[in-house]
């Protein structure tokens, strides 16, 4: 059956397009890579003339135009399921918000709880010959989301990988009203930072820990980075990947030959992911490769789908870490900086897994904009923190000064292995905090 009729008549311009957009819509624009760039554009020429719109989104790889429209608190909202940094400097502009969500319900959200989606826009893959347009790295909650939209206009980036996968990773053309060819630009990228060397000693200590035939996660970052460079020039071999994320470092695992996923229990053979950022060449990875599975982000993070793998690795960041064990990976006090994702997912089904870790690691120490060296071992969290990682879930600590197991520990064993794994400097003032808070005992040694 051919599809190129029906094509054509929903062809239109981004212009045409953004018309169906009124006052006080809800209106999606998907997520990361896959938002839109024409459709944006032309929305933003309209916000003058509308009012009290709501957008969602979420991990921003470049600035919406709506964002740099004259008052734009005053036209709109954004809503972000996970903030990156550009959505964090638009928070001071008034306009953007954070949806505090477990990510994988974020599915189930849509199909439940967050009421109309009055039109969907964002970016796609080309149609191929079975009418079915796909969504790239962003499977995610992509489906359920277009299933909840009144009115869905899909943006064609040539540009953008074809990800297969399973189920939920695209959407037939009887499902779409609009069709507009945008203009291909390249795939916004996400670059991880450059290991630094704490960052190196960090990886090392988690790299040890990780047997042949062991299914990875990992997070965005650094220390990630580190932990896939070293997993590259090591000897291990038969990895799996089931991951939230699939970043440019499961590039390099798997061209070094490291990843076959023969030892997976579910799955065998595919690296499965929900949504993908990164270089090019994670782009050029992804597309028609058979070896990688996009699925919905209620698959993938799901504590029975990770449980169900052995040897489960999952390796996260933190922003600071308090001496109860308690986890915080999402703000700085009450400013705003990420979002809670998959953490907490991961951190559970790991431990359920057999043989499976999971790892919060950090630098014990940053430095602020005037040149301050502050601990992120603290005793308490900061007023405001979020606690993403309860004190009774956090399994493997790691930072530059050693690895600490939390599980099955007391109080004050707590505060002495952490505390082991800080930053000397601080330790004596930690071991004061803590005494004081009766959650220490004078009998403990720091070496």
């Amino acid at each position: 059956m051919s599809y190129i009729k029906d094509y054509a008549s929903k062809l239109t311009t981004a212009e045409e397009a953004v018309k169906v957009v009124k006052s006080g819509d809800w209106i999606d624009y998907g997520w990361c890579t896959g938002h839109p760039v024409e459709l944006d554009k032309a929305l933003a020429a309209r916000m003058d003339e509308l009012e009290n719109l709501n957008v969602r989104g979420g991990i921003a790889l470049w600035e919406p135009a709506i964002f740099q429209v004259e008052n734009a608190p005053d036209h709109f909202r954004w809503n972000s399921w996970h903030m990156s940094g550009i959505e964090r400097k638009a928070i001071n502009k008034g306009i953007a918000y954070y949806a505090p969500i477990r990510y994988s319900e974020l599915p189930r959200y849509y199909r439940e709880n967050v009421g109309a989606v009055d039109v969907a826009m964002f970016q796609v893959a080309p149609m191929d010959k079975h009418g079915y347009f796909n969504f790239g790295p962003n499977a995610s909650h992509m489906a359920d989301m277009c299933s909840r939209a009144k009115c869905i206009i899909v943006e064609v980036n040539e540009s953008m990988p074809r990800c297969l996968g399973g189920f939920g990773e695209g959407i037939h053309i009887s499902q779409v009203d609009y069709i507009v060819e945008g203009n291909n630009p390249s795939i916004g990228v996400l670059a991880g930072g450059a290991a630094s060397e704490i960052d190196e000693a960090v990886a090392k200590l988690i790299v040890e820990e990780i047997p042949n035939g062991a299914c990875l996660q990992l997070g965005i970052g650094g220390m990630p980075n580190a932990v896939g460079s070293l997993i590259a020039k090591s000897d291990l071999k038969d990895l799996g990947v089931h991951t939230e994320m699939y970043v440019d470092a499961f590039v390099d695992i798997a061209k070094a030959g490291k990843i076959n996923g023969s030892k997976k229990n579910i799955d065998k053979g595919r690296q499965v992911y929900a949504f993908g950022a990164g270089t090019k060449k994670l782009y050029d990875y992804l597309d028609d490769n058979p070896q990688c599975m996009s699925a919905p982000v209620d698959y993938t993070n799901d504590i029975r789908s990770i449980s169900a793998l052995d040897n489960f690795m999952s390796i996260n960041n933190a922003v600071d870490v308090d001496l109860f064990g308690q986890v915080n990976a999402e703000s700085a006090g009450v400013k705003h900086i990420s979002g809670a994702g998959g953490q907490l997912d991961f951190v559970l089904g790991a431990y359920l897994s057999k043989g499976g870790k999971s790892f919060i690691c950090c630098s014990s120490t940053f430095k602020t904009k005037d040149g301050q060296v502050k601990s992120r071992i603290l005793p308490t969290l900061n007023p405001g923190s979020i606690v993403t990682d309860t004190r009774a879930n956090t399994h493997f600590l790691v930072t530059e000064y050693g690895k600490v197991n939390l599980k099955g520990l007391s109080t004050w064993q707590k505060a002495e292995a952490i505390i082991s794994v800080a930053h000397p400097d601080f330790r004596d003032e930690l071991i004061a905090e803590a005494d004081k808070m009766n959650i220490w005992r004078r009998t403990n040694k720091i070496n």
